[in-house]
């Protein structure tokens, strides 16, 4: 079992920057991918960024470049940076774990305003 928490949202203006954070309840060095996805009003939930247990990234076309996924491991701690933010990223954005089995965040709100 994992159990999943996300903090980091909240309400920005485009061009800014916001740090979402997933921690863990256990060690996540040996869990097969963790990622991010979101999940806009209407829309369906969709795939932000992964990282794997060996460090590989991978990323939605749309935020490329803009966004970062990394990892502390001795904090049991996934995290998104998000820069040059756009309102089309508004969206509650979920934390994910795949490990034998899928495991989600309670999601956090991310709001981009134009």
């Amino acid at each position: 079992q994992v159990q999943l928490v996300e903090s980091g949202g909240g309400l920005v203006q485009a061009g800014g920057s916001l740090r979402l954070s997933c921690a863990a309840s256990r060690s996540i060095f040996s869990l097969n991918v963790m990622g991010w996805y979101r999940q806009a009003p209407g829309k369906q939930r969709e795939l932000v960024a992964q990282i794997t247990n060996g460090g590989d990234t991978n990323y939605a076309d749309s935020v490329k470049g803009r966004f970062t996924i990394s990892r502390d491991i001795a904090k049991n701690t996934v995290y998104l940076q998000m820069n040059s933010l756009k309102p089309e990223d508004t969206a509650i954005y979920y934390c994910n774990v795949a490990h034998f089995r899928v495991y989600w965040g309670q999601g956090t709100q991310v709001t981009v305003s134009s």
